[in-house]
């Protein structure tokens, strides 16, 4: 038995009786804008397959939009109708048959003003209407770069409808077996734009002050928690790092009065919200803020942000910044970066028969559950 507590395993709550990991690494999601007309395709299908023979306790698909104009650019994964509904299905299953049993959660997400834009290596700006852009909602009329066309302040229909959307995006997923669901209300997208007022500047009930602000993501959190019997979480961005932004005071607010309504996890971030972001980045450099929400709250947190060392996150699990550590661009460079987790921490991860001759003699302690070698 590993004394490791990234390889301890931790329960997610839920209203089924809860979710076991097998232990705290978790995958966070990661767009690979590959998608045609929201519907996954091959390439997710080898994406998903090499996620779920990683190692990690849980593995969480990408940004997925709940509406076609809620996309962040034209090739972003959708679930919005019965095409995306299939693609994505079909392409999950034959990824999960094809790796150890584990479970599985889907970010839903609506861009708002940042949608319509091109892929991050064709720029990333706002698409001209006349190049495959669209017109962008968002709580007001204000730009995300003040070059940009203004997206359409949202009506409250509007609102209603972004929220049944993500209602009908949750009840999808629950119909395909995926086992939680993580609502984006973070990185300068939609819910996040709300949230803040360097985006907000609404004069009715969805704007002005920081009840007014957060109504919407309380919202579409009640409306899929009562449709949603799976794990159910939020990605909150915890500060803007810009004056007079959303503040770290303001998630710890929100965090709790998710908790009230039956929220099961927070994955706590940061920034997107504005250009004129000053982010202090360095290995680690948001999981004080997720600690900050653990400590207030209690509620299982997930921390995050260039946590590229096992050794990194073994720490910030013994200083208890977090319960679960989320990997994302690391384990782009490195899929298997579980398993050389688990060879530096002596943990243990299950892995397929099919690999078990890749590991170097001195690391055969790491998988467990083997199922069987080669002569």
């Amino acid at each position: 038995m590993s004394n490791s507590l990234l390889f301890s395993p931790f329960t997610l709550p839920s209203p089924q009786g809860g979710l076991a990991l097998a232990n705290r690494i978790v995958i966070a999601p990661m767009c690979q804008y590959a998608a045609d007309d929201g519907q996954a395709t091959d390439w997710h299908l080898a994406h998903w397959t090499n996620l779920l023979n990683s190692g990690a306790a849980m593995v969480t698909l990408e940004a997925t939009a709940v509406t076609e104009d809620g996309r962040i650019s034209p090739g972003c994964l959708g679930l919005w109708n019965d095409a995306t509904h299939a693609a994505l299905q079909s392409n999950l299953h034959r990824a999960r048959a094809l790796a150890p049993a584990t479970p599985v959660c889907i970010q839903l997400a609506h861009a708002g003003r940042k949608a319509s834009s091109a892929r991050p290596w064709d720029g990333g700006q706002l698409l001209d209407l006349d190049n495959q852009g669209w017109q962008t909602l968002g709580p007001s009329n204000v730009p995300h770069l003040s070059t940009e066309r203004a997206p359409k302040a949202m009506s409250v229909q509007d609102i209603a409808d972004v929220t049944r959307a993500f209602v009908v995006a949750a009840q999808r997923a629950q119909s395909m077996g995926i086992e939680a669901v993580e609502l984006h209300a973070a990185h300068g997208y939609l819910l996040h734009q709300f949230m803040s007022p360097l985006a907000n500047h609404r004069d009715d009930a969805y704007g002005g002050s920081f009840e007014g602000r957060i109504r919407i993501v309380m919202e579409v959190f009640q409306a899929v928690r009562a449709v949603y019997t799976g794990v159910l979480g939020v990605r909150i961005s915890a500060c803007d790092w810009v004056e007079g932004g959303w503040t770290v005071e303001e998630t710890t607010r929100l965090s709790a009065l998710l908790k009230a309504q039956d929220c099961n996890f927070v994955h706590i971030s940061s920034a997107g919200v504005s250009p004129l972001q000053k982010i202090d980045v360095a290995p680690g450099f948001q999981l004080p803020f997720a600690r900050a929400v653990k400590v207030a709250t209690g509620l299982p947190t997930i921390g995050v942000g260039l946590v590229t060392d096992p050794q990194c996150a073994e720490d910030a699990l013994v200083r208890g910044d977090a319960d679960l550590i989320a990997i994302a661009r690391a384990v782009l460079f490195n899929p298997r970066w579980p398993w050389a987790a688990a060879a530096q921490l002596g943990g243990q991860v299950v892995g397929k028969v099919n690999y078990l001759r890749s590991q170097p003699l001195q690391a055969r302690h790491i998988f467990s559950n083997q199922g069987g070698g080669q002569r």
